[in-house]
């Protein structure tokens, strides 16, 4: 069975796109819902509370840990040691998705390696929730995220016929879910740690990821058949298609760049939200997660204002290629961390610097993350061999993986340069990354037609699809 080829119940539509991309999104939406509730105070809650002496000895194997760090880095201070295990966590998550997409492709049906996903992602966050099961927590959460995420993005692909314009207005969409989850779990896990305890807000996470499967799992009549193929029967890649997967590998360190930069905002940035900035407003003090929140809200606001303007363009014929795009998103992201760069420079040694700054970074960051995160899943589901989708999409997060692990080893350098200087050099990362997109997008773009618009042969197509944006 073809991927064009639907479970019956799926033909209705819904908004303009079949039902099965709001079941998927729905289910993503309340994964990152747990994920980033958790994310956004995790880094706060180790430095300030769980690393301290005497509450740190309760956390289960966390001795052998600390000295498997601190043999490759040294001795840590708490804060350093907060950050290094912060990133190491962002560097699993988004790791694991490699294996799960494989899995998800080779062995199991993407449908039950999302659910088993779901499943331990559940047991991971209410583990949080004690300090005995910190490190099992956080292992859970790791494996769960690359089960599901690995498998789940993959499905929206399978949903559309190739060609189909909507397909890069999917992913846009789906990428609503991800940021609409990512504005309201910092303000609600923000509000409930403040007032009620950390662990509480672990456990709301818990109870978001239990919502996110049972969406998942009352909607798959929606969804795109899975037929279950004999391992004799998968296709081995054919020439055209090695080539092919292998240009997309080539961009692999240029996503590595943009997510060095975002992946900072999510760890030593809340240390220097709160070492920098005046977070009193009216004689109310901003808590630091709420800041992460605007992450979620400016996508929500933006998506569908830049999918209007991406139409306008396609129906004039300047829409920019995905390439071009992807370049855009970066230099926007390494212009807006100049901002942080003279928020330093305003807050010097002793002042802080007006709490609408960080928001304009917020703001501008987000144009550059709408132009390039959603673009990359597009480019590389429309364009990796179906049989690699999911691989490809943990090959994708890896980028994350290796983002967080290199921003986890700069940030030890925050308490070693100004604050400036450090956010310098992450605007020099991902400004370099947007002008080599730049550079190569004509070249490349033409070597990676939609899979569909080629012959099987891999020679020039006789009948152009348009490419979606």
């Amino acid at each position: 069975m073809t991927a064009g080829l639907r479970h019956e119940a799926s033909a209705g539509e819904f908004l303009g796109h079949p039902r099965g991309l709001w079941v998927l999104a729905g289910t993503e939406l309340w994964d990152r819902i747990s994920f980033h509730g958790m994310q956004a105070i995790l880094t706060l809650y180790l430095a300030k509370e769980l690393l301290l002496p005497g509450r740190i000895d309760h956390v289960v194997a966390f001795g052998p840990f600390r000295h498997a760090i601190e043999a490759l880095t040294g001795p840590l201070t708490v804060e350093a040691l907060a950050t290094q295990t912060f990133g190491i966590y962002i560097a699993m998550v988004y790791a694991t998705p490699l294996v799960g997409g494989w899995i998800g492709d080779r062995f199991l049906s993407r449908r039950l390696t999302v659910t088993l996903g779901a499943l331990l992602m559940t047991l991971g966050h209410f583990s949080l929730a004690f300090d005995q099961s910190f490190l099992f927590g956080m292992l859970f959460l790791a494996i769960g995220a690359g089960l599901l995420r690995g498998n789940l993005s993959p499905q929206v692909k399978a949903l559309y016929p190739a060609g189909d314009r909507r397909q890069g207005d999917a992913f846009q969409l789906y990428s609503l879910s991800v940021s609409f989850g990512a504005f309201v779990a910092p303000l609600v896990t923000g509000t409930l740690a403040a007032f009620y305890g950390w662990h509480v807000g672990f456990a709301f996470a818990g109870f978001g990821m239990l919502i996110g499967l049972v969406i998942y799992l009352v909607g798959q009549r929606y969804l795109s058949d899975e037929p279950r193929i004999a391992r004799s029967d998968r296709k081995r890649l054919s020439p055209a298609e090695r080539v092919r997967v292998g240009w997309l590998l080539s961009l692999w360190p240029l996503f590595v760049c943009f997510w060095v930069a975002q992946s900072q905002v999510w760890n030593t940035y809340n240390l220097w939200v709160s070492d920098h900035i005046d977070l009193n407003v009216g004689g109310f003090r901003v808590p630091v997660p709420w800041l992460q929140s605007l992450d979620g809200l400016m996508p929500a606001a933006a998506v569908p204002l830049m999918l209007a303007f991406w139409r306008r363009q396609a129906r004039s014929g300047s829409e920019p290629a995905m390439l071009v795009k992807m370049g855009i998103g970066c230099l926007i992201f390494g212009a807006s961390v100049l901002i942080l760069v003279l928020a330093s420079y305003l807050a010097g040694s002793g002042g802080r610097a007006p709490i609408l700054l960080p928001i304009g970074f917020h703001i501008f960051s987000n144009i550059g993350w709408i132009y390039f995160s959603p673009v990359v899943s597009a480019l590389l589901m429309t364009r990796a061999p179906e049989q690699t989708r999911g691989t490809f999409y943990g090959i994708s997060a890896l980028s994350v993986t290796a983002g967080s692990l290199i921003s986890g080893r700069l940030g030890g350098l925050y308490e070693k340069l100004p604050a400036s200087e450090f956010w310098l050099i992450h605007a020099a990362i991902v400004g370099a990354a947007g002008a080599v997109f730049l550079l190569i997008a004509g070249p490349l773009g033409r070597r990676l037609p939609e899979i569909g618009s080629e012959p099987a042969d891999g020679g020039p197509s006789v009948e152009a699809v348009p490419m979606p944006a």
